[in-house]
């Protein structure tokens, strides 16, 4: 772009000095413009992309797969229960003793920050569904005081919420993509999710300032 400009001032002469340098602050802004936003996450390293909508890649930005589980309240949630939601996404077990408690604690400030907008959605996925069931979560979620109607805890096949986490979510990040069903899956990660399944952002839920990260990175897709 201001290649092209500077080629366009040479081929005009009469082109004042400025008007040639409000040219360029014009380039200069169009190009930061094409930044704007949150990046996407396409695989496990998490390595940032900005990519424009009329950019080829665009198309094939990764997504979140389609999975169907039980939420605390006994329905069937699947991912179509999250069509055109933004959501937040973490793993955790009812019986943790160490992390699972300090990002509960935690997300309860992020359910609270969007407790009445109907396009924000939060999910936790428990890591042992087996002893994890639907009136165990109920309990927990009460007892947590979470609003089931806007955060969901999710059980039910271990493989499939494993293969999710670690292939879909990118939950452990790369150390996660090798392991099989036979570990556990353990992480502190929260992961922002847009309206059309895409990754968009990546925090530790252990910890508060992440936490008023998420909460602002929400408010940013919101005006997407």
């Amino acid at each position: 772009m201001v290649l092209s400009v500077l080629k366009a001032a040479f081929r005009e002469p009469s082109i004042s000095a400025g008007s040639f340098v409000f040219m360029l602050l014009l380039c200069s802004c169009k190009a930061k413009q094409r930044y704007e936003g949150l990046p996407f996450y396409n695989t496990a390293d998490f390595t940032a992309e900005w990519i424009d909508a009329d950019d080829k890649a665009y198309q094939s930005i990764h997504k979140i797969a389609s999975f169907a589980l039980q939420d605390q309240s006994g329905h069937l949630f699947t991912n179509d229960s999250l069509k055109g939601k933004i959501y937040t996404a973490n793993f955790f077990f009812t019986s943790c003793p160490t992390i699972c408690p300090k990002m509960t604690f935690n997300l309860k400030s992020l359910q609270d920050s969007f407790l009445t907008d109907n396009n924000v959605q939060m999910v936790s996925f428990s890591v042992t569904p087996l002893e994890d069931s639907v009136p165990k979560l109920a309990a927990y979620g009460e007892s947590m005081h979470i609003d089931a109607a806007k955060w969901h805890l999710l059980t039910g096949n271990k493989n499939s919420i494993y293969t999710l986490g670690r292939q879909s979510f990118f939950a452990e990040k790369k150390e996660g993509i090798q392991k099989d069903t036979s570990e556990f899956l353990h992480t502190n990660a929260l992961l922002l999710i847009d309206k059309e399944s895409r990754i968009r952002g990546i925090y530790n839920a252990t910890l508060p300032a992440d936490i008023a990260k998420a909460a602002g990175d929400i408010r940013i897709l919101l005006k997407e």
